[in-house]
């Protein structure tokens, strides 16, 4: 059978599949990970943090080495690195002398997979051969979302039927979806990754970071990250607490929403075949996330609230893998190198995102609803740097 464009492009649904498990499944076990290991609940949160610096240090190997690295091998590596990871969480924290070395081994390796992931296959379907590129790279990102569906879903009933004291063995099949992604980059055909960098004259003269329209879109990326992760990592505790419900309904109701509404609206704009003007949608897009953020913020009903939480992620959806794709547009010389950029944008926003929201939380009593009011300021500059977007003409300085 000959491999064509079409099977690179589901070798990379794979890839955010993977990157959605190795974000996404630690953290449903820190409790676990407690109780088992006798481990300080303060250590184990350091894990979060582990994990998103990893993929940011990866983000930044990808802008210094994006143009000489071998794509396929790299994301192979990246695959296999995955699988490590976590298949790492049966074995290591089991044989190495101290459990929570064996834990962060395992986060890190995990993160490595991810991060790569991250950086290179999103301009490897770029350079696909496909027209309309701007759904594709929607239809793309939508698996990241599905993938954390899957996770927090799949995991939910495997604890309930199986038992939670077998996590080991869900961790390891977990791990077949990064192996079939290895195997499946090691055959499909990767498309000269330079074409992305078009020949206009305006690449001699130009060099990204003296470029003001990408800067716009690295702060757009920026506050995307940094808009999704403070809601979609505190959506569970605002469930928990404001509608006292159990930890699974918590999570079914916070994160597993949130997931399937930002999957909905990738795959939307993905089928729409570029009916819809991206700008036009990135505009409204956050104009929603104001309103998702103030929603939950101001309301008095706790299940109102709620709702405000599970539509921000029909707002955020269109958000990152929009940016990716206006700014594909806008600035002809960025390559890889342009990709590596804005990854890294969007992950330090998943950092300070929720970070910030918890420290703000904490500040005003463990009070979410303030994080949440004060976050509209992502959305609102995004909206901002959109506009700004319109005005600066292509590959400006």
């Amino acid at each position: 059978m000959k491999l064509t464009a079409r099977h690179t492009v589901r070798a990379a649904y794979v890839g955010y599949l993977t990157q959605a498990i190795t974000i996404n499944f630690a953290p449903l076990l820190f409790i676990t990970f407690e109780n088992t290991y006798d481990i300080s609940l303060g250590k184990i949160s350091l894990l979060i943090a582990i994990s998103f610096l990893t993929q940011l240090s990866f983000d930044m190997l990808g802008v210094k080495f994006s143009d000489k690295v071998n794509p396929r091998l790299t994301v192979v590596i990246a695959h296999l690195c995955a699988v490590a990871g976590m298949t790492g969480f049966a074995w290591l924290p089991e044989v190495l002398p101290s459990p929570y070395l064996g834990l962060v081994l395992s986060v890190i390796l995990a993160a490595i997979g991810g991060g790569i992931v991250e950086v290179l296959v999103s301009p490897i379907v770029e350079a696909c051969p496909t027209e309309e590129k701007s759904s594709a790279m929607s239809l793309l990102h939508s698996f990241y979302s599905w993938g954390l569906a899957g996770v927090v879903l799949l995991s939910t009933l495997f604890f309930a039927l199986v038992g939670i004291e077998h996590w080991r063995i869900l961790s390891c099949l977990w791990a077949i979806i990064p192996a079939v992604g290895a195997l499946a980059f090691c055959f499909v055909p990767i498309y000269d990754l330079s074409h992305l960098v078009r020949d206009d004259g305006e690449e001699k003269s130009h060099s990204l970071l003296r470029s003001g329209i990408f800067w716009v879109f690295f702060i757009m990326m920026f506050c995307a990250g940094a808009a999704e992760q403070a809601m979609s990592q505190w959506a569970s505790t605002f469930a928990e607490s404001g509608l006292g419900v159990s930890k699974a309904m918590g999570d079914l109701l916070g994160p597993f929403l949130f997931a399937i509404l930002m999957g909905l609206a990738r795959i939307g704009y993905a089928f729409s075949g570029g009916r819809i003007k991206l700008h036009s949608m990135i505009v409204a897009s956050a104009v929603l996330c104001i309103f998702c953020f103030l929603l939950t913020a101001l309301s008095p009903i706790p299940l109102v609230a709620l709702i405000g939480c599970a539509l921000c992620g029909l707002a955020v959806g269109i958000l990152w893998p929009g940016t990716y794709s206006l700014a594909s547009q806008k600035i002809s010389f960025g390559g890889v190198k342009m990709f590596a950029y804005l990854a890294l944008a969007g992950d330090i926003g998943c950092l300070v995102g929720p970070t910030a929201a918890g420290w703000i939380a904490e500040a005003f009593g463990n009070d979410l609803k303030v994080s949440f009011l004060l976050a509209t300021v992502f959305p609102v500059l995004i909206l901002l740097m959109a506009y700004l977007g319109t005005r600066l003409p292509k590959n400006s300085k």
